[in-house]
């Protein structure tokens, strides 16, 4: 039997323990990198979001009328989102004074919104479904919405004056629990993978958020008071080895994937 052909390749990467690596390093770098420019550059919240999300459409863009799977393309835009995230979920939670709680309440209505109207209109939020533009624009979209409830659900877990009070380390902890308990129910449950693969995109961001807080938040504050644009540097250059050492293949789709 002829292998999968061409046109039958999707523009995302299979989803192997080097795309979890790859998105956990992404999230993390995605807080450093959010931070450096909001704070370290100190262009506030509002201007940040603006940047990155120029950064984002662009990105975006160029994905979404790309021919084929791009592995650097693609990890550019899951890093546009989570630096647009970080800063948006910011200026929404503290410049906006909605609060940790109140922020991630609301960007979990408008991801669960996005999931709801995404499998209204084409019938499966699969990955194995983005064989439209229409299922991309709606893929980006939810992800969009996953990195920054991800931002505020780490500050909302970690922060011990507006927040739970677990700190970095501890919610960084909790959230690595999570994964590995979604990855244990992949392996010995029959629980949706697509189910799975939603629950594991959306916590890897809070881990990744409150590692990222870890390394450049203040000694006082439970951090490591490491540079935003050395941590930042690094984890790219973490990235872009992964992307070169470990090729990865687009993923395949079908028509007849729910």
């Amino acid at each position: 039997m002829p292998g999968v052909s061409s046109n039958k390749l999707g523009k995302v990467p299979e989803l192997t323990l080097m795309f979890w690596l790859i998105k956990i390093a992404a999230t993390t770098l995605g807080e450093t990198a959010g931070d450096a420019v909001t704070m370290s550059m100190k262009l506030g919240y509002l201007v940040g979001s603006v940047v990155f999300a120029a950064l984002f459409l662009a990105a975006v863009t160029a994905q979404i009328v790309a021919r084929r799977f791009h592995p650097a393309l693609f990890w550019t835009v899951i890093v546009a989102t989570t630096t647009f995230g970080t800063t948006l979920a910011d200026y929404v939670d503290r410049s906006l004074g909605i609060g940790y709680a109140g922020g991630a309440a609301a960007l979990g209505v408008l991801l669960l919104a996005s999931l709801a109207c995404w499998h209204m209109s084409l019938g499966s939020v699969a990955l194995e479904r983005l064989d439209t533009r229409r299922a991309e624009v709606f893929y980006w979209v939810t992800i969009m919405f996953s990195q920054t409830l991800g931002t505020a659900l780490g500050d909302w877990f970690a922060d011990p004056a507006a927040g739970l009070g677990l700190g970095y380390q501890g919610s960084a902890l909790v959230f690595a629990a999570a994964l590995l308990a979604i990855a244990a129910a992949y392996f010995w449950t029959g629980v949706s993978r697509t189910a799975l693969f939603w629950a594991a995109f959306i916590l890897s961001r809070p881990l990744g958020a409150t590692v990222g807080d870890y390394l450049d938040k203040p000694i006082g504050n439970g951090g490591l008071a490491l540079s935003r644009y050395s941590a930042t540097a690094w984890l790219a250059a973490f990235i872009i080895a992964c992307i070169i050492m470990a090729p990865q293949r687009a993923a395949a789709v079908s028509a007849d994937a729910r």
